[in-house]
């Protein structure tokens, strides 16, 4: 079977829920983004024609298929199948692998990805219980209740307690999330890689002078005494990505993949996930982590994503070095594409490094990680 390679990659802005795409649901902001990334390809190769599968990861949408939806939306043809995955925050980076699957057995063009949109999610109820009201409910449940199933917060609060991260040191990674995705931002680094959607045409979240200084004055967000905060925490976001994955013989400058992996964590620490992820896929690459030229992990709390750099070994400035999720937001269902799309753009449009290495953490204890090669 033939390697897979990513050979475009695409975003939306992200939105801030509540803000800028607020209007927008998941499909129609997927679909600009599909159409894009096939366009692209298109432009190029000619023959490659329509993909012969999307798959889009989406965690709080209307159901129904929404790579479907999107998929017609995109005008895409009816003729072009499509199939929506749930892995919760690792689900756009799920898609891709899957995505990676599919061309592997000898699909010719993929698009995979995901999207998310926090503001249009719909309201959802436990029924009833002896007469009484339904009862909303803020998430799915991410593991069994008998088993403990700790909100992402207060399990990142907990984790980076144990593994002595102190409330400076996260602030500190925070700020320096915001500085970098400024000055990103500024110097048109992303302008690359997105789609405007509904009028808006660049990330909303970033913000420049939030220094340490200023994350001081957050209050503890999950627990008394606890130092995970809201500004050392990811955004609740809107926003989607999509990359095209194409047989590794297509031609194309892009990024080969060379091995992904899943791994299984206890719920009631799902952000260490990241972490036997990353060795598991890095194993069967054959790569070091002191080859990797570019690091992308998702930064969903500071405390969290600084407990993975330390159990790695991974010196954290070697990771987002033009801002993470911090800065960013995290698109739950998209946010592992987005990272494959941050690799992308610095490793092929920038021309920077040959080893690439994108993951996430996931509610409910799981890990994702995929490494890449830069081939140009």
């Amino acid at each position: 079977m033939s390697r897979a390679r990513i050979v475009e990659a695409l975003r939306s802005p992200i939105g801030t829920a509540g803000h800028g795409l607020r209007d927008v649901t998941a499909a129609e902001l997927a679909a600009p983004v599909l159409r894009a990334v096939h366009e692209a390809v298109h432009e190029t190769v000619t023959e490659l024609g329509r993909p012969d599968e999307v798959v889009l990861g989406n965690c709080m949408g209307p159901g129904g298929d929404v790579a479907r939806v999107a998929t017609l939306a995109a005008g895409l043809g009816v003729t072009v199948p499509a199939v929506t995955v749930d892995r919760q925050c690792g689900s756009g980076l799920a898609a891709v692998d899957l995505g990676v699957a599919l061309v592997r057995a000898g699909a010719p063009l993929v698009l995979a990805g995901g999207v998310e949109s926090a503001s249009t999610a719909p309201w959802r109820f436990w029924p009833p219980v002896d007469g009484g009201r339904p009862q909303r409910y803020e998430r799915a449940p991410f593991a069994p209740v008998e088993l403990g199933d700790p909100d992402m917060g207060l399990a990142a609060d907990l984790l980076a307690e144990e593994r002595g991260i102190d409330r400076e040191r996260q602030d500190a990674y925070a700020a320096r999330s915001h500085r970098l995705a400024c000055a990103a931002r500024d110097a048109g680094a992303y302008d690359v890689e997105l789609v405007p959607v509904a009028g808006l045409d660049r990330d909303e979240r970033p913000r420049s002078g939030l220094d340490v200084d200023r994350l001081g004055r957050f209050r503890a967000a999950f627990r008394d005494g606890g130092t995970v905060t809201a500004g050392n925490s990811c955004g609740i976001n809107d926003g989607a990505a999509v990359v095209a994955l194409a047989a590794d013989d297509c031609g194309l400058p892009g990024l080969r993949v060379l091995a992904t992996a899943t791994a299984g964590v206890d719920p009631h620490r799902p952000g260490i996930g990241i972490v036997p992820a990353v060795r598991a896929a890095l194993d069967r690459a054959g790569v070091g982590i002191d080859e990797l030229d570019v690091i992308e992990f998702n930064e969903a709390f500071a405390g969290q994503v600084l407990a993975c750099y330390d159990e790695l070994d991974i010196d954290p400035e070697r990771g987002c070095t033009e801002g993470g999720a911090l800065a960013l937001g995290h698109p739950w269902g998209a946010s592992g594409a987005v990272l494959v799309t941050r690799l992308f753009s610095q490793m092929i449009r920038a021309g920077r490094g040959c080893y690439g290495l994108a993951a996430i953490a996931v509610g409910g204890g799981q890990g994702v990680a995929m490494v890449v090669e830069a081939c140009r």
